[in-house]
């Protein structure tokens, strides 16, 4: 769930790594970048023509999730977000996870209507990812849980 994206850059590199690491769709609220705009397609490496996308309402969109039954994970640097790394996702099986815009991040309408906000650890004073890839970090922490890998022989 993408709330505001405006660089086609960063829109991108989301569906990229939505596609490589198996989400389902991307839902954008009205005023995202275009996923259609040449510079997001590129971004994407052509994501954007096969990961299914649309747009929701903004201020109806948490609420619109809750009814299809969706766990709304806002992802937020808030210290008092939980770390992602604590959330399970074979536990919620339908999770939507929220990422903000550029700069602002999450509106207040969306962390205050999310189920749970989660944060990534940072280290060395750095405050935050860029979107793209806090994207690419949480979709992988959140993703699919995969079976353990063979032995190596």
């Amino acid at each position: 769930m993408l709330e505001d994206l405006s660089d086609h850059t960063n829109l991108g590199a989301v569906f990229r790594s939505a596609a490589a690491l198996g989400f389902d769709a991307v839902l954008l609220t009205p005023r995202c970048a275009d996923p259609l705009y040449r510079r997001a397609v590129r971004t994407s490496m052509g994501a954007v023509f096969s990961v299914p996308w649309t747009r929701i309402p903004w201020y109806e969109g948490p609420d619109l999730l809750k009814e299809r039954g969706y766990r709304v994970v806002a992802l937020t640097p808030a210290p008092d977000a939980l770390e992602l790394r604590a959330v399970r996702p074979e536990a919620h099986p339908r999770l939507a996870l929220v990422l903000g815009s550029e700069g602002h991040g999450s509106s207040e309408r969306w962390l205050g209507a999310a189920d749970l906000s989660v944060r990534i650890p940072m280290a060395n004073d750095i405050d935050s990812l860029n979107v793209g890839a806090a994207a690419a970090v949480a979709f992988y922490a959140l993703g699919t849980p995969r079976p353990p890998a063979p032995p190596a022989r």
